[in-house]
């Protein structure tokens, strides 16, 4: 059986449209994709001070995107790290590539 977080690559990468790459020494992200390259962490459990914003946003979004932009003092912005819901990621930029 395989591990929870093999697992929880390959779903992503069903619902991604896409397919889990197998640790074999690789350089490359988890997920093969046309135009992603998905690296996926899983974790037991996220931080409150990491899931907090993005609920404040969503909250606030009504019908717009909700995201969440992390900013390091000192980097410039293109460094920034943007942070969103996976079902918002879907919606919004239909990564498998689907009519509709």
């Amino acid at each position: 059986m395989d591990k929870a977080w093999k697992r929880c690559e390959r779903e992503i990468a069903e619902r991604l449209g896409g397919k889990r790459i197998p640790i074999n020494g690789r350089e490359e992200c988890d997920i093969e994709h046309p135009w992603l390259a998905p690296e996926i962490k899983y974790r037991a459990s996220l931080p409150e001070w990491f899931k907090a914003p993005l609920r404040q946003a969503s909250v606030s979004a009504r019908d717009k995107l909700a995201i969440v932009i992390w900013h390091e003092k000192g980097q410039r912005h293109e460094a920034d790290t943007v942070v969103m819901k996976l079902v918002d990621f879907e919606e919004y930029f239909n990564p498998k590539g689907k009519e509709g």
